[in-house]
């Protein structure tokens, strides 16, 4: 098993990459005042409005909302989770990625190792597509496909191939040791090898990066197993892989929406038909990790099933990792076709259009969900609208919080009639009055004095985007006891995370609050323009800190004496008071 990247080397490499360069050998930019300009590559645009900010090593897109740093770039441009982010940045520096050790479970896969594993996968792939087009076996394989509509075309698209009915067609041509490794070899309890795909046509399973990590292969005949896939390996993880996305986005990198089917024979048939937006969990359940890795592709995800009962209970099971993975913004929509329908023989009988429709009109999660439990329960008993709550919401509360939350449990309350005690939104971790992240909103509501940004903003804004600031900071030595404005709890975390971290730039203090609840608000300030020149900027943090911190004084002194004349003081407000009064007569001398 790797180890953990090291914090240090992220924050290094963020240091050492100008993000200017980065998104340039993606998406031309352009110079224009301090920023470089482009057309989003996230949304379509005619105007640019998609901005690099070089000093800030920060991107940010006026029309879609898109921001982050280099990393954050390389994961929305390329698909990629974090992991897959930093190494393919690493790449572009030229630099190695280490791994720090962590709890010993095996040995630590070599990169070298890992490489020659992928070119072996190449190899082996390339076998097998020879032995469909040339081995009299394979010839009987490729009539079979020709039968099910699949053209040279598509197949090529999608690298089928034919494994020999042999014990060791691979055995006897590649180093077993990688075999062994990469799953394609079986070991007797004797001791034999043999091959583990035999008298099958296999589909090779490519990442997001079209390296081959796995495949599956599929029987010609009524045999069992029908579909076998190549088990757990160091290069395949099928509860993280889904089948067809890197053919999915070779023909479209931003879909609409993308099509969860359940075998490798539906996609392949789908893009026969022109809808390349399908793929396929491998041979598992749709997992929250699946959709996911979806999601940072796709805003909206269609679940797939046939429509017999087998059909209903996968997508009833889809449920669970479904509502875990639900944010504002991403929509899930369940789709289960006619009775002794699969997409190939649907699309074939209705065609394209009339399956389309169908894709884009399916029933909405929330239709689904609610309409699965008025069919099984009785909601005109008080009996079965105690079920409906009872069921429905443990599903509800794994939603994160959202609109999309507040508004099922609303849904749910209008259902079981129990709204007027208000019962179920005590229950609920987020309500219209409450708020558990207040300074989540600071991007939005921006308190001003006199049409100008208050003092508190400016300096937090400044702050982040120029974590050196802190030293003028540490050379007052503030006694923050008692002392609250606006921001307060934020202003002191990202001193705290300065004080911790010592990030170079923004770009590094963002990373610092990656999937954190302060992000959207570190992002926010990142992006404020205080219409401050370089020159200027210490003297204006220097003079909206001091403004800052005699407004929060004097609102504390005012507090406390007031209190003290009202309800009295205890000891330790007191001693804080005492404190107050002396530093204050001290600065009027």
């Amino acid at each position: 098993m790797s180890g953990r990247i090291p914090r240090e080397f992220i924050d290094d490499l963020l240091v050492r990459v100008d993000i200017v360069d980065l998104i340039d050998s993606h998406v031309p930019l352009k110079k224009t005042g301090n920023n470089f300009v482009a057309r989003c590559p996230f949304h379509t645009e005619k105007t640019p409005s998609f901005s690099v900010n070089q000093k800030k090593q920060f991107f940010y897109c006026f029309g879609c909302g898109a921001s982050g740093n280099a990393i954050s770039f390389l994961m929305d441009f390329s698909h990629l989770d974090f992991v897959e982010a930093v190494e393919d940045l690493a790449g572009f520096a030229g630099l190695e990625v280490p791994r720090e050790s962590i709890e010993y479970h095996r040995p630590e896969q070599k990169k070298d190792d890992l490489k020659s594993l992928y070119a072996l996968m190449e190899q082996v792939a390339a076998f097998y597509a020879e032995q469909l087009r040339t081995s009299n076996e394979g010839k009987k394989a490729a009539q079979y496909l020709k039968n099910r509509g699949v053209s040279g075309d598509c197949a090529g698209d999608f690298m089928l191939g034919y494994a020999p009915d042999e014990w060791k067609a691979l055995a006897t041509r590649f180093n077993q040791t990688l075999l062994l490794e990469a799953g394609l070899l079986i070991s007797s309890e004797n001791g034999q090898l043999y091959d583990r795909f035999r008298g099958r046509i296999m589909f090779p399973i490519r990442d997001k990066r079209a390296r081959i990590v796995g495949f599956g292969g599929r029987v010609l005949d009524n045999s069992l197993p029908k579909y076998l896939n190549s088990p757990e390996t160091s290069l395949f993880h099928k509860g993280k892989e889904v089948y067809g996305l890197y053919e999915l986005l070779q023909k479209n990198a931003k879909p609409q929406r993308i099509l969860i089917v359940e075998g490798y024979m539906d996609v392949i048939s789908l893009a026969q038909f022109g809808i390349h937006y399908a793929v396929a969990a491998l041979g598992t359940a749709a997992s929250q990790a699946h959709l996911d890795l979806l999601f940072r592709i796709s805003s909206e995800l269609v679940f797939c099933f046939d429509g017999d009962k087998a059909g209903r209970e996968a997508a009833w099971r889809a449920m669970e990792p479904a509502f875990s993975s639900l944010k504002d913004g991403r929509q899930i929509r369940i789709m289960l076709l006619p009775q002794n329908h699969d997409p190939d023989s649907l699309v074939r009988e209705e065609g394209v259009d009339r399956f389309v429709g169908r894709v884009q009109t399916a029933e909405t999660l929330s239709e689904y969900f609610f309409g699965h439990f008025s069919k099984e329960l009785n909601l005109s008993e008080m009996e079965g609208r105690a079920q409906l709550v009872n069921k429905a919401k443990p599903y509800l509360d794994k939603l994160p919080e959202s609109v999309f939350k507040e508004m099922m449990f609303a849904r749910l309350k209008e259902l079981s009639k129990w709204a007027s005690l208000n019962a179920l939104e005590n229950t609920t971790t987020l309500t219209p009055k409450q708020d558990p992240k207040p300074y989540r909103k600071i991007g939005k509501n921006q308190p001003r004095d006199g049409g100008r940004l208050s003092s508190a903003r400016v300096a937090i804004a400044l702050l982040v985007q120029n974590p050196s600031l802190a030293e003028l900071v540490e050379q007052r030595e503030i006694d923050w006891n008692g002392l609250d404005f606006s921001g307060a709890a934020l202003f002191k975390n990202i001193l705290q995370i300065i004080a911790d971290k010592n990030p170079s730039n923004t770009a590094v203090l963002m990373e610092c609050y990656r999937d954190t609840a302060e992000e959207k608000s570190i992002k926010a300030l990142a992006l404020l323009d205080a219409q401050v020149s370089d020159d200027k900027v210490e003297a204006v943090f220097s003079d909206s800190l001091d403004r800052l911190l005699t407004q929060a004084r004097e609102t504390a002194l005012t507090r406390l004496l007031n209190k003290g004349k009202t309800e009295g003081l205890d000891a330790q407000e007191k001693e804080l008071l005492r404190k107050m009064l002396t530093a204050q007569n001290f600065g009027a001398k």
